[in-house]
């Protein structure tokens, strides 16, 4: 059984999904309260990504170690694991992204496996940039996007 909670944090609402045990989903808005049917549970694998998503907005943390449990095909999966595999406050371009799995030719499925990351920010998506350097898409939008990697860039720098 899935279950979820919703919380407001500095990137706006957060809806955090466990399922036996596993962060399976992020979900940014007010819209992620709705999308699917879950039972509403403040459990301690989504009250743990919580605090610690909390201390990565406010600069004190640069990795993650929730048990993650993301659902998606053998390719969007090698992705998400290669985006675990970018620096915190650095970018890569898909074309970046392609390479680091060995499929250099592939970075259009490289970005449609990104634009399907269940887990944004634990995996961390916002890193990925156009190959022109310019913010593209991110599903809590290029504000959102903007905000973590200027986060990201001003505890390193």
């Amino acid at each position: 059984m899935i279950k979820g909670y919703s919380y407001q944090t500095l990137m706006g609402s957060l809806t955090l999904l466990e399922e036996e045990g596993y962060l399976v989903e992020i979900r940014f808005g007010k819209d992620g309260e709705t999308k699917e049917e879950y039972k509403i549970e403040e459990t301690p694998v989504i009250e743990k990504t919580f605090w610690q998503l909390e201390e990565y907005f406010q600069g004190r943390r640069q990795a993650f170690d929730v048990p993650l449990r993301p659902r998606g095909t053998e390719f969007q999966r090698q992705v998400w694991a290669a985006l675990l595999d970018i620096p915190y406050g650095e970018t890569w371009s898909y074309k970046d992204l392609a390479m680091k799995i060995q499929r250099r030719k592939a970075f259009r499925a490289v970005g449609m496996a990104n634009n399907k990351n269940p887990l944004p920010i634990i995996i961390p998506c916002h890193r990925v940039i156009g190959s022109d350097g310019k913010l593209v898409g991110y599903g809590g939008g290029l504000k959102v996007k903007e905000k973590l990697l200027d986060l990201e860039k001003s505890v390193i720098h």
